[in-house]
């Protein structure tokens, strides 16, 4: 059975075990150092010191005192927590065991945990063929469960347009007025025309690109006669995989387009998190924490080898 179509009581309490207390045992709980609140004042405008962040730099007081200058902000104590959640058709598949969508629904189960617990709201725009729904944020364990429930129903969208992701950016940025914490989940896949309103709302918000892959969308194994099909058209082409010119050929449009979107991503000036369906999402949750306190990797114990909610 995939992990996506657990019942979300399960797969809370499968990622309890196996990441949280995990995570729990790093930072202590203190979560609220990885971000600022969502209501922001502004405190000061100063000269810019070793230790500060350079994603506070204020480049017009820079470009007019000719000196770095930062901003500082008297953060409110409530944060509140936005998921923008791509579930357009590439986001169900998946060479292995689990698809993109199964990965999207741990990682917002487990972000969700960690900031509803203690207190802050989350919400959602879920959008497929276009925006389906807006969950507004709420708090607790049953609005997250809410949540949880409405991804594991989201049914894949027949006969779709091409994913285009400035529509789920542009109604995002309408919606939310204050600043919030943002996460963009998606693998990206889309038409043109969203490197502007991501950059708008890295801008606004507190925003982090979280990119979900599956390795066979960059690496093509010797397996033969292969039938690929383009997951937002339902296009069927048959292939020799067996053909190494092919194979070098496909390796290279990938790698094209891989520079591409890290370029698009890089422009947005967007924190990124990659999150592969191979991964172990403890793992790529410490990588993310070593990105947003920029400290060397924590040392952490390895897992053990069965804990109560391992089987899917």
């Amino acid at each position: 059975m995939s992990r996506s179509l657990q019942a979300p009581e399960r797969i809370l309490k499968r990622l309890d075990w196996t990441v949280l207390r995990r995570l729990d045992g790093v930072l202590q709980g203190n979560y609220r150092s990885l971000f600022r609140g969502s209501g922001l004042d502004l405190a000061e405008i100063r000269e810019y010191q070793p230790h500060d962040d350079v994603r506070h730099i204020d480049w017009n007081v820079t470009a007019r005192q000719r000196t770095p200058y930062v901003r500082r902000y008297q953060e409110d104590r409530e944060v509140t927590v936005w998921f923008l959640l791509d579930l357009s058709p590439s986001m169900d598949f998946g060479s292995g065991y689990v698809t993109k969508r199964a990965m999207l629904i741990d990682f917002v189960a487990l972000l969700g945990r960690v900031f509803s617990r203690q207190g802050n709201r989350v919400g959602a725009i879920i959008y497929s063929a276009g925006i389906d729904h807006v969950i507004q944020p709420g708090t607790g364990t049953r609005h997250l469960l809410q949540i949880i429930d409405r991804l594991n129903r989201q049914p894949m969208p027949d006969n779709t347009p091409p994913t285009d992701l400035s529509a789920l950016l542009v109604n995002a940025l309408s919606i939310m007025k204050r600043r919030n914490v943002v996460f963009v989940v998606s693998d990206f896949i889309s038409a043109p025309g969203w490197i502007k309103p991501l950059g708008m709302l890295t801008s606004r918000h507190e925003t982090t690109a979280v990119r979900l892959v599956d390795p066979l969308e960059t690496n093509l194994p010797d397996i033969g006669l292969l039938t690929m099909q383009d997951a937002e058209t339902g296009e069927q082409v048959l292939v020799d995989t067996h053909d190494i010119g092919f194979r070098v050929r496909y390796a290279s449009a990938c790698e094209a387009q891989e520079a591409e979107l890290v370029s698009a991503l890089t422009r947005a000036g967007v924190d990124v998190l990659e999150l592969s369906t191979e991964d172990d999402l403890f793992t790529s949750m410490m990588r993310f924490i070593q990105m947003r306190i920029g400290r060397p990797a924590l040392q952490t114990a390895q897992p053990s080898a069965a804990t109560p909610e391992t089987v899917a």
